[in-house]
């Protein structure tokens, strides 16, 4: 502070102003530098959280859906929040493990995986459904007039979304496995997408496929039959970085999201991505017991099975 007080009276002095002009000078230029200084200093500060959204559609798409909670959660903690883009829940589980996330919107059979390689991810908060609840089911579906029988099927055509899907693979396994049959046994290709699924099923290309059951009863009027259901999972959420992202952070982000009330905050929530308009509620690592007990042992090919 003394040495911009000297370099300023200095500057000032050089111009052979009179000296009662040269303190007001003085002190503008002292109040222009500081303010710009405090100004530079708090950007500087300002942390940044790397988010990883759902890489299940399009940017376009998944900018649009999360925009509007990014920005909500941007002004109540007042943070940076940019978006990381990657191709599938292995990218997002690499480079979290990587550090290179700090945040990241996941399904419970992918935060499962990577909190198995990484204990610094830190669930967040679980999503309500539309039902209001933080849960939802797998199903496994055919079309409506499908002679399909689940007991000891062999040689079927499966469609399945990404092998890190907890609609997929994991489920439709396990599922098959209730009736005294397995996948391995069968056809299986990996579709990516729910939709996907629900679609090629329904032109045929399929014999049942595995997915979300909201959305497989979103396609019921296409034919689509629920066959199996699993027990309730627990609905799709964000993880943190703990080694990133600082404790008080971390939980800023839960507040601002489970203080959220569905009912009073409808108008502003309308905005938001349709799987997080619902609300949320606080979550933790035991929540996810269930998938852990589903999967067991098992291992996830990550290749389809076409013969």
């Amino acid at each position: 502070m003394a040495k911009l007080f000297t370099n300023a009276l200095e500057t000032l002095m050089r111009l052979t102003l009179p000296l009662h002009a040269v303190f007001p000078r003085l002190i503008t230029y002292l109040f222009v530098l500081l303010t710009t200084t405090a100004s530079v200093a708090a950007t500087a500060q300002t942390e940044t959280i790397r988010f990883a959204p759902l890489p299940m559609e399009n940017r376009e798409t998944v900018v649009k859906q999360n925009r509007p909670m990014v920005l909500y959660l941007k002004k109540a903690l007042n943070v940076n929040i940019e978006f990381v883009f990657t191709d599938n829940y292995a990218d997002i589980i690499k480079s979290f493990a990587q550090d290179k996330i700090d945040l990241a919107y996941l399904g419970p059979l992918p935060y499962v995986e990577l909190r198995a390689k990484d204990d610094k991810a830190e669930p967040l908060v679980h999503f309500n459904e539309a039902s209001g609840k933080p849960m939802y089911t797998c199903a496994l579906v055919t079309l409506a007039d499908s002679p399909l029988k689940l007991q000891g099927l062999k040689n079927s055509r499966i469609g399945l979304t990404q092998p890190l899907s907890t609609c997929g693979y994991l489920s439709v396994n396990g599922l098959l496995q209730e009736q005294g049959s397995r996948l391995e046994d069968n056809r299986y290709t990996y579709l990516d997408k729910h939709d996907a699924v629900a679609l090629a099923v329904v032109r045929g290309e399929f014999d049942a496929g595995g997915l979300k059951t909201a959305i497989g009863k979103k396609y019921g009027h296409l034919g689509l039959k629920i066959v199996a259901e699993t027990a309730p999972m627990p609905s799709f959420g964000l993880v943190a970085n703990r080694a990133t992202m600082s404790a008080s952070t971390i939980q800023a982000l839960q507040n601002a999201l489970t203080k959220l009330d569905p009912a009073a905050d409808q108008e502003m929530l309308a905005s938001w991505g349709e799987n997080i308009r619902y609300g949320a509620v606080a979550a933790s690592d035991k929540d996810y017991d269930v998938v852990r007990k589903f999967k067991g042992t098992s291992e996830i090919p990550v290749a389809n099975k076409n013969q």
